[in-house]
């Protein structure tokens, strides 16, 4: 983008653009999110166990993840304006036909292919955001993005709550279709600039087939772990992975190039750093929603309404970071973050079936302000580390972090519920055993955060624009 077309961007242009990425940044979590209160109504519904019920946020999460990269890839190349709208055609159809399910099964694939589409909008988001805000105002445009992400997040529980009530679970569904047919009209109509700083380049089909394969091997074995099947398929995973990158340093256009792991240290430890945050903290929405409803009893929207604390700081707190992210190091930013997290999980290990309403609104405020001060300073981080011709892909490997933590930390609580409980339904009779298995996974996710910590402290500081 040359810097006529950045000037010609700062006008309202550019303040649609942000508006269509608020929108879309608020829309995907909301729905990710209210799923989960209404995740025991579903599997009354469909007769689904633990392991099943969990499938219905971690099949979206899985397509996403893997599907990101090529995306983002194929962004950069043809248009990330073209691949966001297609995104939210996808988006806004699967919410209808979502809504529509007639079967458990069916649901989890639809919320499969959900994911693709959220991989398109997530892959080109950000980078669309970086290509039209100059480097002094990124931070506060991102941090801006990222506090829509939370803005969602905090209403889901409540709303997800009350329209799975008192409207049932699909009203959740139905109620997404109006803001993705504003954004897919807007983006048709209005949003005339494109972005292709990579066009002309060759798509890399035969190695984005081997790194959807890799991944979704190696994330689908993890989640079924400690089964033999798994096993093999996280180590088929491993090993495709390994050809993937071989195959990647080997071409000339690479769907992923490997460069900006081995020699941008900023690049790849602020994306470890993201990795392991969301890994140690998307889960605990999931197994809080089961304790509220299972183990204290309480309806979804009293649930919804308890766990809203964790959202509403983050949303407060990121905007603020992302602006001091423009003027401040952002890797202090970020470590004191994820500090202040893995102060929340010790917090967590400590709940029992008697803990009060006020410690765990106490401890969910907590790991948010946490979230909220690590997550737009370590993405502007990493949108500032790359040549503009990168840009989709880095957003797209923002995001496949981001999945790829969040399936990994719904893998981890899976595994450990399927140890403790297995297919059994989550009940009274299993109280002990699901109480246990939250707090090892809590304790799983102290240890993680710490090494967290320590990588977000070692990829030095950021250089400035």
């Amino acid at each position: 983008m040359t810097m006529q077309q950045m000037t010609e961007s700062s006008t309202s242009s550019r303040r649609l653009i942000l508006l269509l990425i608020i929108i879309t940044s608020f829309i995907n979590p909301f729905l990710g999110a209210a799923i989960n209160i209404a995740l025991p109504t579903i599997s009354e519904e469909f007769t689904m166990g633990a392991v099943g019920m969990s499938w219905v946020a971690m099949s979206f999460l899985l397509s996403s993840a893997v599907f990101l990269v090529p995306l983002g890839k194929l962004a950069d190349i043809k248009g990330r304006k073209r691949v966001f709208f297609i995104g939210n055609v996808v988006l806004t159809a699967t919410s209808i036909l979502c809504a529509l399910s007639s079967s458990g099964g069916m649901l989890i694939a639809l919320r499969g292919v959900q994911g693709i589409g959220s991989a398109m909008v997530f892959g080109t988001g950000v980078a669309i955001i970086t290509s039209v805000y100059p480097p002094k105002e990124r931070g506060k445009a991102i941090g801006i993005t990222v506090t829509s992400v939370y803005v969602g997040l905090s209403l889901a529980p409540f709303l997800g709550g009350i329209l799975t009530q008192y409207l049932g679970w699909r009203s959740i569904f139905y109620a997404t279709v109006p803001f993705g047919l504003v954004v897919i009209w807007i983006t048709w109509r209005y949003i005339k600039e494109e972005w292709a700083d990579a066009k002309g380049e060759k798509f890399d089909l035969g190695g984005s087939i081997l790194y959807v394969f890799s991944m979704s091997a190696f994330m689908y074995g993890f989640s079924r772990l400690p089964e033999v099947t798994a096993i093999v398929l996280v180590a088929v995973g491993l090993f495709g992975l390994g050809g993937f990158i071989i195959l990647e340093m080997r071409l000339k256009f690479p769907v992923f190039n490997m460069m900006l792991l081995s020699s941008n240290r900023l690049f790849a430890l602020s994306n470890l750093a993201a990795l392991i945050n969301y890994a140690t903290t998307f889960a605990i929405t999931f197994l809080l929603s089961l304790y509220l409803q299972y183990i204290l009893g309480l309806s979804p929207r009293d649930a919804g309404m308890i766990l809203i604390a964790q959202p509403v700081m983050m949303a407060i707190v990121a905007s603020i970071s992302g602006k001091l992210s423009d003027t401040r190091d952002p890797r202090i930013l970020s470590s004191i973050g994820m500090g202040i997290i893995v102060m929340g999980l010790i917090m967590l290990t400590f709940l029992t079936e008697t803990s009060s309403i006020t410690y765990l609104v106490v401890i969910l405020a907590v790991v948010g302000f946490g979230f909220g001060m690590f997550s737009s300073p370590n993405t502007n981080a990493i949108m500032g580390s790359v040549h503009k011709k990168y840009l989709g892909i880095a957003s797209a490997t923002v995001g496949t972090m981001r999945l790829t933590g969040q399936m990994m930390s719904m893998g981890i609580a899976t595994l450990i519920l399927q140890l403790f409980i297995g297919n059994n339904p989550i009940s009274a009779q299993y109280s002990a055993e699901f109480m246990t298995s939250m707090r090892s996974t809590f304790l799983i996710f102290v240890i993680l955060c710490v090494v967290g910590v320590f990588a977000s402290l070692a990829r030095g500081k950021s250089a400035r624009d």
